[in-house]
């Protein structure tokens, strides 16, 4: 991507011009222009992007800067829906949603940060990479600081609709726009435990447009958050439904004139992810999946424990509501082998997680 300076700072299409090679992009420009009343923002070109073989997927960013409601940069990807020729299809453009972030700064504002415009392509990358995109109320870790180089206690990404960038339907399909929004890993927890979009609406107030402020701590301790969001996880539960794991196998062993034994392996941060999420979603009649590449735990609510292994790898656990919260206090996250009372012909191999941040240094060892 290109550095923020002078001879980088394109201005965008002009949005009353029509072109016959970017539709996607011009219906993009447009709907920005309308937002800015024909303000130009600066415009950082990628000359070789991922589609003519260069290393970021993304096309170009543009970047707004914002006096109100509090003064910030507000960014806009090109890229991840089709801006030229429909590629895809379905009903929406490419991936059906562009990204946008709004980042805080005080002062005099200067050029925008570049560190953004790394996160952005950062997360195109994963998308292209993967074939799998963002929702509204999607979260994802960082294990680490949202700026690299930068002190902040936002580890983590949600992602919401900009509140200010409705879907738009272009030539090529639908396009939503997707804003990132930085937390706290305390409001990661309590967003895992009760419901990502129900947090950010009960932070709102706090946060204008969402915008991204690394210098922020916590909102948790703002006047009603918490208790509202206590309130939220004993009314609603989780809405975390799934999560997904690099460990995961599953070995059937055959006995003779005896049931077969299941031998689960999985990491210690799958364990504690089944120990918060269990009790979460099963008493309120919500399953839980655990994904990995070798095979699936489904935990669904029972009238009394049971077990299937099916042909495709799933491992199906009715659990009852007197088991709940046994499995989620003796499966523990430390390396080992461990049974369950309840579930007798299952084998728990627990090996030990290590987390890595987005460079890969170790951040820290679960078990």
């Amino acid at each position: 991507m290109n550095s923020p300076d002078k001879n980088a700072a394109l201005h965008a299409p002009d949005p009353t011009a029509t072109s016959v090679d970017a539709p996607g992009r011009d219906a993009i420009a447009r709907t920005l222009d309308a937002l800015y009343d024909g303000r130009q923002p600066r415009t950082y070109e990628n000359p070789n992007p991922w589609s003519r073989g260069g290393d970021d997927p993304l096309d170009a960013i543009s970047v707004w800067q914002r006096a109100a409601p509090v003064p910030h940069w507000h960014y806009v990807s090109y890229g991840l829906s089709d801006l030229y020729a429909k590629k895809s299809g379905s009903a929406a453009s490419g991936y059906g949603f562009e990204l946008t972030l709004r980042v805080a700064f005080e002062g005099s504002a200067g050029e925008p940060p570049l560190w953004p415009m790394h996160l952005l392509q950062s997360l195109a990358r994963y998308v292209y990479r993967s074939g799998h995109g963002f929702h509204d109320g999607h979260r994802m870790s960082i294990n680490g600081p949202m700026s690299l180089g930068s002190p902040t206690a936002l580890c983590s990404m949600a992602f919401t609709f900009d509140p200010e960038l409705p879907a738009i339907a272009t030539p090529n399909g639908s396009v939503a726009f997707l804003q990132v929004v930085g937390l706290t890993l305390d409001e990661e927890a309590v967003a895992h435990k009760w419901d990502t979009r129900k947090l950010l609406d009960t932070l709102l107030p706090f946060m204008p447009l969402w915008t991204t402020d690394l210098q922020r701590l916590s909102l948790l301790g703002k006047p009603g958050v918490l208790i509202t969001a206590t309130e939220g996880i004993r009314r609603d539960g989780s809405s975390s439904s799934a999560a997904y794991t690099d460990l995961l196998d599953l070995h059937e062993q055959k006995r003779w004139l005896r049931k077969a034994l299941v031998r689960v392996t999985l990491g210690a941060r799958q364990i504690e992810q089944l120990a918060e999420f269990i009790p979460l979603r099963l008493p309120f009649g919500k399953t839980f999946e655990l994904t990995g590449p070798r095979g699936r735990l489904r935990f669904e609510l029972g009238k009394k424990n049971n077990w299937r292994l099916g042909r495709d790898r799933v491992l199906h656990l009715q659990v009852s509501a007197q088991t709940v919260q046994e499995l989620a206090t003796l499966l523990h996250p430390r390396e080992g082998v461990y049974k369950l009372p309840s579930f007798q012909h299952i084998l728990w191999d627990v090996k030990p997680t290590t987390i890595r941040n987005a460079e890969g240094g170790i951040v820290d060892v679960i078990g």
